[in-house]
């Protein structure tokens, strides 16, 4: 599996983190192993020109996913598709403050929006009130059963 986090931002981060949060999601989710992944840290100009040009939105967001090849969760008794999976973009200081006012660590924070990053980019989407059920919970199972793996506290 190939996974590269870029940071090109002035925060520090462990690019560790993120390659393992990511391995341990694709892994449960039965993503084939030469699957290709990118993970952009950008500051809040960026993701703000980024917001407006896919979304249409104003300002900067904390996450957003661009699937290249729509790779879907592997099936029991399937092979999972080879590809490039695609491009999840992070904003660390929009995360910093989404974590203060969840309360939880910038790090818990922005490893749950890694894999709410890939979740869309494996085509899950939280649209519609059932989407969002399933998509939340499958993330917050993944996220708690990554953490507890770890052995590292969470409020999530």
């Amino acid at each position: 599996m190939s996974i590269e986090v870029l940071n090109e931002t002035d925060q520090e981060v462990d690019e560790r983190e993120f390659v393992e949060i990511s391995r341990y999601v694709l892994g449960e989710l039965r993503v084939h192993p030469q699957a290709e992944l990118c993970i952009r840290m950008v500051d809040e100009d960026t993701m703000t020109v980024l917001h407006e040009q896919w979304m249409d939105l104003p300002g900067p967001t904390d996450v957003m996913s661009f699937p290249m090849d729509e790779l879907e969760p592997g099936r029991d008794g399937e092979e999972p598709q080879e590809g490039v999976l695609g491009d999840i973009v992070l904003c660390p200081s929009v995360a910093a403050k989404q974590a203060v006012e969840a309360g939880h660590a910038t790090i818990e924070e922005m490893l749950l929006l890694t894999t709410h990053g890939i979740l869309h980019l494996l085509g899950f989407d939280h649209a519609e009130p059932e989407e969002e059920t399933e998509m939340f919970e499958l993330q917050r199972q993944l996220l708690l059963t990554f953490l507890a793996g770890r052995g590292r506290e969470t409020r999530a």
